[in-house]
């Protein structure tokens, strides 16, 4: 809700660095069809890699309901086309959404977006952001980074960015905070992380993971 609330608000950049199965993707593609509705423009879902992009966002399906993620989020009775092999939805009221990957971004040039999703961001080219940060600024577009942590690199930079900066919201979510997952389920998977990569490089993955 602190992330949704402050979108609702109109804030323009946001980073969300939250455990495995916290609901990422899934927040953001509903205020992104939320967004297309509020204004008419270009809507992109940024995967690191153009070829898992399909995999994670345009073909997957919740395990919870069954459905498509994009079916949930994005209805067809909203739709004016949807283009399976370029993943790319039209709405009846002229905005359009894609999954891009961050390997591939030059090649949209012309199409400037009105707001980006950056998901697993620790793991994406940060190329992609400095070259598209810029057209945002332009025309007033948001920008929501999700992701969980994988060491010290560009997605740590970006969160102590935003935690010093007025306007940006960030925040980290850990199952201790969410309650999503059973604390018993975690040091389950502490103990297989023990018995695979030894007692540090577990207890690492499991801070980095959960």
């Amino acid at each position: 809700m602190p992330l949704w609330e402050y979108l609702e608000r109109g804030g323009k950049r946001a980073i969300e660095v939250a455990h495995r199965r916290w609901g990422k993707d899934e927040i953001t593609l509903h205020w992104t069809a939320q967004a297309a509705h509020r204004r008419v423009g270009n809507y992109w879902h940024c995967l690191p890699e153009f070829a898992q992009a399909r995999k994670a966002i345009f073909t997957a399906v919740n395990p919870h309901t069954g459905r498509r993620r994009i079916d949930e989020a994005f209805p067809h009775e909203i739709r004016a086309s949807t283009n399976d092999h370029e993943m790319f939805i039209r709405f009846l009221n002229g905005s359009t959404w894609q999954v891009i990957g961050s390997d591939n971004y030059e090649s949209l040039v012309g199409t400037p977006p009105a707001g980006i999703v950056f998901s697993e961001w620790s793991r994406a080219d940060p190329a992609a952001w400095a070259y598209l940060a810029p057209i945002l600024a332009e025309n007033g577009g948001w920008a929501v980074f999700i992701t969980t942590p994988l060491g010290r690199n560009h997605a740590l930079h970006t969160l102590n960015l935003g935690r010093s900066t007025p306007d940006w919201f960030a925040e980290v979510s850990t199952v201790d905070d969410s309650g999503a997952l059973p604390l018993e389920v975690v040091e389950e998977q502490r103990r297989e992380y023990h018995q695979i990569y030894g007692e540090d490089a577990g207890d690492a993955l499991i801070q980095q993971e959960f």
